[in-house]
């Protein structure tokens, strides 16, 4: 996991000062998973669910379980996070179903996927107008990919990679329903970083 992610995540739970029970979807038995950052120091018990075979590191275990159908009881944790794997998950909408049920009422939910988003090209716009070749390369119907198109994440297949989100999707999809909702987009390819509270 790239530091500016986990810084991002880092301080969105630093700022919630989480003392209960947190779940990590995609957990890694590493420093660089989201279940070892310092702002969980004082979590009650750190559980990580992957599809690969169980594992144990420093303070949390990592359970076998896929996240569309997870073992867990209804409002058994205060924090659920995920972090760059919802895009290899075929039917995310699910995962994002158990996310809600495992979560207690008031828990924090926090989520981040590779992204798209619209970079404004101001001076290159600017230029444009006072330049030919430039107002040509934008009309050009093959070279005009500079102007109408947006940067995203390289395909890395774990197994698959089926989902690119833009910070729209985040708010009014995977974050649908919480409140104090807040997203933000961070590094080029975009990384949406998305955090809520599940309703009482």
């Amino acid at each position: 996991m790239h530091p500016v992610i986990l810084e991002e995540f880092n301080r969105i739970c630093s700022q919630k000062k989480i003392i209960g029970k947190v779940l990590e979807i995609g957990a890694t038995p590493s420093n660089m998973t989201l279940l070892a950052m310092d702002s969980l120091s004082e979590a009650s018990e750190k559980i990580g669910v992957n599809l690969d075979p169980p594992s144990e590191f420093s303070d949390f275990k990592i359970l076998q379980e896929n996240s569309n159908s997870m073992s867990f009881a209804d409002d058994t944790f205060d924090a659920v996070m995920s972090n760059a794997t919802l895009e290899h998950d075929k039917y995310f909408w699910r995962t994002l179903d158990e996310i809600r049920r495992v979560t207690k009422p008031g828990g924090l939910i926090i989520i981040g996927v590779p992204g798209y988003r619209f970079y404004r090209f101001e001076k290159l716009k600017f230029r444009m107008r006072q330049s030919k070749w430039l107002r040509k390369l934008y009309m050009h119907p093959k070279l005009n990919l500079f102007f109408c198109s947006t940067i995203t994440f390289e395909v890395h297949d774990f197994p698959g990679d089926y989902f690119r989100f833009s910070e729209q999707a985040v708010k009014d999809v995977l974050l649908e329903g919480l409140e104090e909702v807040s997203y933000k987009s961070v590094m080029l390819p975009p990384r949406v970083i998305g955090s809520g509270v599940l309703p009482n």
